[in-house]
């Protein structure tokens, strides 16, 4: 299936713009690929779909870009020359049939340089089908794919509806981060000695490197995925519970997955340190508003969790926690500091960590590998941060709550059944312990727990899920 932009009476925007330096922490990698799935009651037909896309493409400008480089290395998004989005229809036959086609789709790399980084899926059956988005994170973010998803069964609801808005994605850079937030002169320096020593060392990668490294990363791991799917009165339940206990719906969930973690895992392996996504778009100078782009930060904290204590207990702290680091300060202090780095140094710490995975006779082996050998400022910024080292937990838990979206549940004929959301991420899944990705929509909170089979077998986190949703049950 090819989703066509002929035909249509609306004209794609045209669009170009930089790369900035945030979006090109995510340039080439294997694993930063962000799944949205819709479960929808009614049929979704290609026709349809090519329609819907085209409007969304209107609506949403880096859907129809794809990335091009200038003499000078730098990545722009442009629309001008941009393909078609691949998409493929499959017969359903389970209703995790999705989980396995997102585990399988995420692994096939993109041509960014000819076509926009997204794919689009839909599992058939008469009555039900899932529309599965899947996305590079250079021009998303998981709530960037729920807006889309909306759009789209808007647009397959109501096929003459005209699209009324285009939402240009404003990036966050320094001109749009708030203006009281600035390096301090001591992060000034070492940010400026970090970009001179790099201009000594620079080593920049194009589309050949970043399908070599897919092969490797995607043949030494295993990214496998779990879900809960609660019905709308165990969600209303939990949120009571909730509630009485004084804590948030995020910082409950945060809690028991991590402390589940912890419970489960033996004591040596248990990682306090909690990363917790933060959404951007109220806090940059200029309106954002549903563009499509990435808005996330991920402030983390230490937080253990007490086995002698109950867990509401556990969950509250946790929560004092959470909210201590939700500062600007905290949540964009990344964005600021890549803002003055090289962002070829950004670029660079993928290849830093996977190149020795490149084996003997693949594209590239011999300066891939020679890079990932050499000891240079990438090298250090990875050791500092103890995310070198691939055997190494660098965050125990990680958690994307999109929290509740108040979407329409009929679209035309259709009616949104739930959303379910698999989180990418800016390093590889083995140095985190758990991801988990959780949206409530349509009344019912839907969560996806991410893992690598290297770090955690899957019988051991089925049993950390289980664990973590009866506390939450209690």
């Amino acid at each position: 299936m090819s989703c066509s932009q002929t035909r249509q009476r609306q004209k794609v925007v045209d669009f170009t713009r930089r790369v900035s330096n945030g979006e090109r922490l995510f340039s080439l990698s294997p694993f930063s690929v962000v799944g949205m799935v819709a479960r929808v009651e009614g049929e979704i037909t290609i026709p349809m779909l090519r329609e819907a896309l085209h409007k969304a493409r209107i609506r949403h400008p880096l859907l129809g870009a794809r990335i091009v480089w200038d003499p000078q290395g730098d990545p722009w998004f442009t629309t001008e020359g941009a393909g078609d989005i691949p998409g493929e229809v499959v017969q359903r036959a389970s209703a995790d049939q999705w989980i396995e086609l997102v585990v399988r789709e995420r692994q096939v790399p993109f041509h960014f340089g000819e076509r926009p980084p997204v794919r689009i899926f839909l599992i058939q059956s008469d009555a039900v089908c899932e529309m599965i988005i899947l996305c590079h994170h250079i021009i998303c973010d998981g709530l960037s794919l729920a807006f889309l998803a909306r759009d789209l069964l808007t647009y397959l609801g109501e096929p003459d509806l005209p699209v009324d808005q285009t939402l240009a994605p404003v990036p966050v850079d320094a001109d749009s981060l708030p203006s009281d937030l600035s390096l301090n002169k001591v992060a000034s320096y070492f940010v400026d000695r970090i970009n001179r020593k790099w201009q000594v060392e620079k080593e920049t990668f194009g589309q050949q490197d970043y399908v070599s490294l897919c092969e490797a990363y995607w043949r030494q791991f295993d990214h496998q995925c779990l879900s809960v799917e609660l019905s709308k009165v165990e969600t209303d339940e939990l949120v009571a519970r909730c509630r009485r206990n004084q804590v948030t719906v995020n910082s409950a969930l945060t809690s028991a997955f991590a402390g589940a973690r912890a419970t489960v895992l033996a004591s040596e392996v248990q990682n306090p340190k909690v990363a917790v996504a933060v959404n951007l778009r109220g806090r940059l100078d200029g309106p954002v508003g549903e563009a499509m782009g990435f808005y996330a930060g991920a402030p983390t904290l230490r937080c253990r969790y007490r086995a002698k204590q109950v867990f509401w207990a556990n969950a509250r702290r946790y929560q004092k926690a959470i909210r201590s680091r939700l500062g600007d300060k905290q949540v964009l202090q990344d964005f600021l500091t890549w803002s003055h780095l090289d962002p070829t140094i950004l670029e660079a710490v993928n290849f830093k960590k996977l190149g020795h995975l490149i084996a003997q006779g693949q594209a590239s082996y011999d300066r891939l590998r020679a890079f990932a050998s050499r000891d240079d400022v990438v090298t250090r910024i990875l050791k500092r941060d103890g995310q070198l080292a691939l055997d190494r937990v660098a965050i125990g838990t990680a958690i994307t709550n999109l929290t509740r979206l108040e979407f329409a549940i009929a679209y035309g004929p259709l009616r949104l059944d739930r959303l379910m959301m698999v989180p990418g991420g800016a390093f590889p899944l083995v140095n985190c312990g758990l991801v988990l990705g959780a949206v409530t929509c349509a009344g019912k909170l839907s969560l996806t727990i991410g893992y690598a089979e290297q770090a955690v077998s899957t019988p051991t986190m089925a049993q950390i899920r289980d664990l973590a949703m009866a506390w939450l049950s209690r």
